[in-house]
This record gives structure tokens, sequence and C-alpha cells, in this order.
């Protein structure tokens, strides 16, 4: 019953999707105004039948309902309640509904709390929400039915990818879908603002807060799935170029570039143009990831691979929304106009710049994605990794990494490098250049190993930190706005993921052992012991454990334990890493399988300051968090003021 209670509720979700789209187009009529009343009140009843839908979806993998096909394909009854609820989200259909759910709900919240943008815009804009929701709710309802039955009921499901049973799966797949919900929202502003030819300040305040969002979001998931990935996978890397890693990784860049420029259009009437396209970019980055994650195309732990009936519905998908937003540009592109306009010295040519940075390294990582793709289809099958993407990248990343430096510093409008002014500017900007020279000689001097890359991020890394925090000279730092705050945390963020990934790829030992018990190795400044193996069980799966006891520099031991799980419901094995972390770096240790001879095959690595990846990531999401509280408080003390100026006219014409 809860099945069909779903599907229905579903069924109702789209037709009011039909009745917005509907509503929300003939409102832009003169004849039409009157059908704009509908448009709010429909998105959000939309948004809360949705959300129905959905949980009716988790309700059935909690008490694994097995007549329903996609619980007896991902779930099993002996599988921890939270694997459960994650594995609703876990597969292709139950993750493109928490798609459909989370774009509805934002169209509600938009339709709810949109006061910013003339009513037009609005309803073009949930217009375009619900043609975007439209093509989603086709896709589930006739392609790929979460609620469909089965004839016949098994006695037990077949489980949940071992992979995919860890915390991660829980949060790491929803706070990338909000990011690209966010982005979808982004992309239905700049359609609305198309039709309407209504680009200007308050389209950027009323789009800015999704952008924002959809960033922080786009940010702590890459980050948390990169972590995920690390300790999850055994193999010992933080990225590897995987097609599904750059899914992700595009839409990040693409919003990274769309953030700064709608910063710039609501703070300065600039970049109209440029904003609107990186909108559409944006969105379409996100749709070209959904695309490769779940077209059948790739095959990873992370791509829900399906029949390729299906991945040609969203390829179609792809084109009618992407397509039709590109032509709707360039047949209104000419109505945009220039904006307020800027010198070649100023914050908006910085910001210009590293966009169109951001905008080289995103076509060379959209390009090493599909290239092999593309091959594929022709009979070759060719391999693009890190060779490739790291130095091609770096082309881009480095001089944008100096103007980052320089551009916080720089007036808007105009400047110039001369007199008192310039010197404020270019002698701290002298000195951090100065650092970064003497960093790369000092590494390349002490190790002339490590690689060029490596060296240069080291030496910018150490230079653009104390960048970072230039823009709080001479400032009351109690009295420096929020948003200031959270630019000057974010770019350090970078800095310092950028100083963890160099000095990881620059400094990391690896240790390949055959291990009897009571036997040791040294692993960089660690003395490891095997001192035992166990077995242990868990609720759905049997493992043996390691006992490996760690001493750093030869001070007190620590015990690690590292396992090889069995898994029975799917039958599959995973290596869960163990981790120990210091100030300067992080000891991982995998257990492997047991030679012929009975010594224990095991891999150590010791990674100097990696977890600096993933505090500088947390970094950058906490600067985009501090940056929304601020421009929330700003405009909550902006209405407040508001009605204490409304409330003393009224009490005056009294």
């Amino acid at each position: 019953m809860i099945a069909e209670l779903g599907l229905a509720i579903l069924w109702m979700a789209a037709a009011l999707a039909v009745l917005q789209l509907v509503a929300g187009a003939f409102a832009l009529r003169p004849s039409g105004v009157a059908l704009g009343g509908l448009v709010r009140p429909v998105a959000v009843m939309q948004g809360f039948l949705v959300l129905i839908s959905f949980g009716a979806l988790i309700m059935l993998f909690v008490t694994t309902d097995l007549s329903v096909k996609l619980v007896v394909d991902n779930s099993h009854s002996a599988k921890p309640l939270i694997f459960k609820i994650a594995g609703t989200w876990g597969n292709h259909e139950g993750s493109m509904l928490m798609w459909v759910t989370i774009m509805a709900m934002a169209g509600a919240v938009v339709a709810l709390i949109e006061r910013q943008l003339d009513e037009r815009t609005l309803y073009a804009t949930l217009a375009g929400q619900a043609f975007i929701s439209l093509g989603f709710y086709a896709f589930l309802l006739f392609a790929s039915n979460p609620f469909a039955r089965l004839a016949q009921v098994p006695d037990e499901g077949q489980g949940l990818n071992p992979l995919l049973q860890d915390t991660g799966l829980a949060f790491h797949p929803p706070t990338l879908y909000v990011g690209y919900v966010g982005l979808s929202i982004a992309f239905s502003f700049a359609v609305g603002a198309l039709v309407t030819r209504n680009v200007g300040p308050a389209f950027a305040r009323a789009m800015r807060p999704w952008v924002l969002g959809a960033w922080i979001f786009l940010t702590l998931g890459i980050t948390a799935g990169s972590y995920w990935a690390y300790y999850t996978l055994g193999w010992g890397g933080w990225w590897f170029w995987d097609p599904v890693e750059n899914a992700s990784l595009m839409p990040w860049l693409a919003a990274t570039a769309l953030l700064h420029s709608v910063s710039v259009l609501q703070s300065r009437d600039a970049l109209r143009a440029w904003t609107v396209m990186l909108g559409v970019v944006a969105f379409s980055m996100s749709m070209v990831g959904t695309f490769l994650v779940r077209s059948g195309i790739l095959t990873s732990v992370h791509a829900f691979a399906v029949d390729p009936q299906r991945g040609s519905f969203i390829l179609a998908l792809l084109a009618i929304d992407i397509g039709g937003a590109l032509v709707l540009f360039a047949v209104r592109a000419s109505t945009v106009t220039e904006g307020a306009r800027f010198s070649f010295l100023s914050r908006e040519a910085a910001l210009v710049f590293n966009n169109v940075m951001l905008c080289g390294i995103l076509g060379i990582v959209l390009i090493g994605t599909l290239y092999p793709l593309l091959t594929e289809a022709y009979g070759v099958k060719v391999s693009v990794g890190a060779p490739y993407f790291n130095p091609v990248s770096a082309i881009f990343a480095i001089p944008m990494f100096a103007v980052m430096a320089v551009g916080p510093l720089l007036r808007w409008r105009r400047d110039r490098l001369t007199g008192e002014r310039g010197g404020r500017i270019t002698r701290p900007i002298a000195i951090c250049a100065g650092l970064v020279l003497v960093v790369f000689i000092g590494v390349e001097a002490a190790a002339h190993g490590i690689g060029i890359l490596p060296a240069l991020g080291l030496a910018i890394a150490s230079g653009l930190f104390p960048a970072a925090f230039l823009p709080l000279v001479g400032r009351n730092l109690r009295r420096t706005p929020l948003p200031v705050w959270g630019m000057v945390i974010a770019h350090a963020g970078i800095a310092v993921s950028l100083f963890g990934m160099a000095s990881e790829s620059a400094f990391s030992v690896e240790r390949l052992a055959a291990l009897t018990i009571g036997e040791a190795r040294d692993v960089g400044p660690f003395h490891v012991t095997l001192d035992g193996m166990m077995p242990v069980a868990g609720p759905n799966w049997t493992a043996l454990r390691a006992s490996v006891s760690t001493r750093y520099e030869g001070g007190a031991p620590t015990v690690l334990n590292p396992q090889a799980e069995t898994f029975t419901n799917p039958p599959g094995t995973r290596n869960e890493s163990a981790l120990q972390t210091r100030w300067n770096g992080q000891l991982y240790v995998v257990l492997g399988e047991q030679a012929i001879d009975g010594r224990w095959q095991m891999r150590f690595w010791w990674k100097p300051f990696v977890p600096l990846i993933w505090i500088g990531g947390g970094m950058i999401g906490f600067g985009g968090i501090l940056a929304m509280v601020g421009r929330m408080l700003s405009d909550l003390r902006r209405q407040i003021a508001k009605g204490k100026i409304a409330y003393r006219r009224v009490r005056q014409g009294r």
C-alpha cells in the first residue's frame, strides 16, 4: 500500500509541475495575468507532495518491503538501520527521486520567500524550474519507477554494494545533490531573467544565495567524498581523476566562477551576460555529471550503471534543457546590456581573469573526461589521468593563484599602483612572492626528486596563505563584515589544501611487506609491528582483523586494527584501512591476503600533511558559510531598518 501511495503522490506532483509550467508561462502574457496567483501555491504544494513520496520510499527501505523491486535489489533485512536508510539513494531510481525531491522543495522555498524579483521574472523562473522537473518526473514515471512491485516476493534482498556500506553514503550524495539542485535554481533564475529581459542587480540578489548555498554544499560534498574514498577504497589515494570524481568537480569549478560573477553583478552592476552564461554552464555541468554517473557508460562504485536506454533518456533531457537554454541565450544575448564598465586594473578585472582561468580548467577536465569515452565508442581504449590533468590544469591554476592573492586588495572600478596606495599593495605582495621563490628554491635544493609541480605547489601555498589575510590589514577586525572574513578564510583554505596536496605528492613513503606475526618494518618516522590476527563479526559481515602496533619516532606504542571484511549479501569484500594521524601527517595501513607461506601481505603509507587537504576543504566551506550568514544578517538588518522607517511614517501620519 505504501508503494502505491508513493507512486500516486509522485504522479500528482508531476501533474502540479505541468500546472506550474502552464500557469507561469501564461502569466507572462497580459491576458494571463490572473494565472500568476496559482504559481506560488502550486510550487509549494508540489514540493510538499514529492517530499511525501520520497518519505514513502524511505519507509519501504526501513521496513525492508521485499515486494518492491528496488528494495530487493539494494537492501537486506540484516543491514544496520543507517544503511537501510542510505540505501534509499544508494541506487539509480532512489537517487533520482532524491534529486527531484530536493529540486521541488527548492522551488517551493523560492515561491515562499522570494520577494526581490518582479512578479513576471519570478513566474518565468518558477516555470523554468517546473520545466526541468518535468523531465525528471517523466524519467521516474516512465523509465525508472522506484515503486515497482515484484510478481513473486523473494525470501531475502540482495543487499547493498559493500563499498557503499559506509556512513559516508548517508551524507555524501545528499550533500552533492543539494549543490546540484542549487545550481538548477540559478539556471532557472538565468532563464527567467532572459525571458523577461531583466538582468540586473535585483536578479543577482535573488540568485546569489542559491549559488552560494550550492557552492558550499558542493565544496563540502567533494571534500567529504574525497575522504570517504581515501579511507574506504584502500588504495591510499585521495583523488584519482576518475570520471565520476570529475563529474562533481566540473560543476564546482563553474559554480566558483558564477559565485564571483553574481557578486560583481549584485554590488557593481557589471558582468551581466557573463553571469547569465555561467548560470547556464554551471547547471549544464551538473547535467553532464548526471549523465556520466547514471547512463551506464561508466563503471565505478559511484556510478549507478543502468541500461543504455535510460542513459539515452537522460541524454535527451540534457539536450532539451541545456540546448534550449543556450538557444534562448543566443536569441536574447543582444538584449542583455553591458552593465557598468571597469578598468583593466580593478577588482572586477581580477575576477574576470580568474573566471577565465576557472573556465579553462573546466574545459581541461571536461575534455579529459569525455575523450576516453569518445575513443572507446570507436573501439580504441585510452586512459587519461594525472599525467594529463595535473600539468595542463597547472597552466591555468598558477596565474589564477597569483591574481587571487592580489585581486581582493584592488579597488572596484579602477585602481592604480602608484604613490602610497601602490606601495600598500605591492610591498606585501612582493614579500609573498619572495617567500614563494625562497620556498621553491629551498624545496628543490632539499629534494630534487619530488617533481616540479609539487615543488611549485608548496611554494605557491606558502605565499598564498599569508596573502589571503592581507585584506584584513588596516581594518578594525571586530567591525570587519562576515563576508570579508568568509573570503579570507576560504582563500586561506585553498592554500592549506594546496599545501597538503603538494606535500602528499612530494614526500609520501609507501611500503609493501609480507609479515609474519611479530615481524616489524619501518615506514617513514614509524616503526610498525604485526602483533596478531583475530576473526570478528559484524551485523552483516565477517572479517579478519589485524593488530598492528606503531611507534612514532620511538615513542609510546599505538595499536591500529585494519581488517579485511567479507559480505554475504551481496557477496563481496572490502579492506577497511586503519589511520593514525600526527600533527605532520598520517600513517595509512591496509591488510591484504595471506600468502602460501603463511605471511600476511600489508601495505603501509606515510603521508606527510595529507590531512591538510580536507582541513583546507572544510575551511573553504566554512568561509562560504560565514559569507552566507553575513549576507543574511545584512538583509535582516536592512528589513528591520525599513520596518522602523515605515513605522515612523505611520506614526507621523497619525
